[in-house]
């Protein structure tokens, strides 16, 4: 007899939100921070090194929509890797998506609160600094929602994603008619030329994740088998072309020198030079600051969906306590998933340090994309005559290429940021051993007490 907890989620979500999971992810707070830090690194350069990051997501892109098509279940990478590998190999590969996730929410609640910070100081320049207690109070406030209603998060999703999309184009607008061509020469730094675009594209690499959380909430997307691909290609399309325009016209108008001197604040100091005032908001960095903190919010609501359906999914597979894998009998959503997340979440917000759990996040992505793409090779060979309504066209080269390369930029990430890495995955190595000999001497225990006979 089946139990309200162990039913499926339901499907509330179309093409729209799905698609904005993805952009609300990917375009955080990455593209007002790292403009300047690429800029800083490859000048001008610096967007080829965006185009070229977006070249390599696709590869990878691929091997999702195709495993997603394959594989319609809530858990993205992780439900692949279970299809397709031993059951150490996909709790590995979930115990990493879920830590990648839910350190990028701190990391995007820690970002909300110092645009929010920068931002009511913009009007009120005595206000109170409390970052860490706007971190806290935001996570609360996006868990509390994701958890009384899949549908409800994944709409403020698609309005706070649609309008941060809105005030890039008006940066986008106004700045094409002030770029200076002149800015772009020299292309390359002069003191390396092209050999600083691979470190600047390991640098920015993090701005690409998220089209990924699309594939967390494959069961609760009307007709995934073809939405899920859509929305996967639509949302890195959005994606590329945005973040294209807005470093041509940051660097074409405060140039690449000005903008890797301004660092964090670099498409702000841009948009000061050439946008009007507007009427409430002010200045056109207010705007942008504006623009920033709605970034973070919509990518901190994006990964708490995505961290708790990789919860849902391990403990679904008994590879997690098996409260993780049940619905809330009364709001239809993985309840105890989402607050296992948001618990990790509200810890890196107050313990880990930012660069960390960034470097973190970059590392882990990387090579959780090179194991997708490695499964999507071994699917195609156990399953050959699976039901794909996707099919990843030229294969094998694409898959073939994300790994290659995503193995390239993952060099480019310091040997600390590897070890600490490493630690992470012995501990998950430890904690998968210990997990298994408690559901094993659990099991024992069950069907010893079954085969005792019963008192008369």
């Amino acid at each position: 007899m089946s139990h309200a907890g162990d039913r499926a989620p339901g499907a509330s979500l179309g093409l729209l939100d799905a698609t904005m999971v993805g952009v609300g992810a990917m375009i955080g707070a990455g593209i007002f921070v790292l403009t300047g830090l690429a800029a800083e690194t490859a000048g001008p350069a610096a967007v080829v090194v965006f185009g070229l990051n977006g070249g390599v997501t696709l590869f990878t892109a691929l091997s999702y929509a195709e495993l997603a098509s394959a594989i319609p279940r809530n858990g993205g990478g992780y439900a692949y890797v279970r299809e397709t590998f031993s059951g150490a190999v996909s709790f590995v590969m979930g115990w990493t998506r879920w830590f990648t996730y839910m350190a990028a929410g701190g990391l995007y609640a820690l970002g909300f609160s110092s645009n929010f910070v920068e931002f009511v100081h913009l009007y009120v320049p005595s206000a109170p600094d409390l970052p860490i207690v706007y971190a806290i109070v935001v996570v609360g406030l996006f868990v509390a929602l994701n958890a009384v209603s899949t549908e409800a998060s994944g709409g403020a999703e698609t309005i706070i994603t649609v309008l941060k999309i809105a005030i890039l184009l008006v940066f986008i607008a106004f700045g094409v008619f002030a770029v200076e061509t002149g800015e772009f020469t020299p292309f390359v730094p002069e003191d390396g030329g092209f050999t600083k675009i691979l470190p600047a594209m390991g640098l920015t690499f993090i701005a690409f994740q998220g089209y990924d959380l699309i594939a967390t909430v494959t069961e609760e997307v009307e007709n995934p088998q073809k939405n899920i691909p859509r929305a996967i290609f639509l949302s890195l399309l959005v994606t590329v072309v945005i973040y294209l325009l807005v470093v041509f016209v940051a660097i074409g108008t405060l140039g690449a020198e000005e903008l890797g001197a301004a660092g964090e604040t670099a498409v702000a100091q841009a948009a000061e030079g050439f946008m009007p005032s507007f009427p409430i908001i002010g200045t056109g960095a207010a705007l942008i600051t504006f623009g920033a903190v709605f970034s973070t919010i919509s990518a901190l609501n994006a990964v708490i969906i995505g961290s708790s359906r990789v919860a849902f999914a391990m403990g679904r597979e008994r590879q997690l306590p098996s409260k993780l894998g049940q619905i809330h009998p009364r709001f239809g959503t993985p309840f105890a998933a989402i607050l296992a997340s948001a618990v990790v979440m509200l810890l890196t917000v107050l313990f880990v340090p930012i660069r960390l759990i960034g470097n973190l996040a970059s590392l882990f992505s990387l090579l959780g994309f090179i194991v997708v793409n490695v499964a999507v090779m071994r699917l195609r060979r156990q399953k050959p005559d699976l039901s794909r309504p996707f099919s990843i066209p030229f294969y094998p080269i694409p898959p073939l290429l994300g790994i290659v390369l995503n193995l390239v930029l993952g060099f480019y990430i310091s040997p600390e940021t590897w070890a600490i890495a490493i630690s992470w995955l012995a501990f998950g190595g430890i904690v998968y051993v210990l997990w298994e000999r408690y559901k094993r001497r659990h099991s024992e225990g069950t069907e010893q007490r079954s085969q005792e006979p019963t008192p008369q």
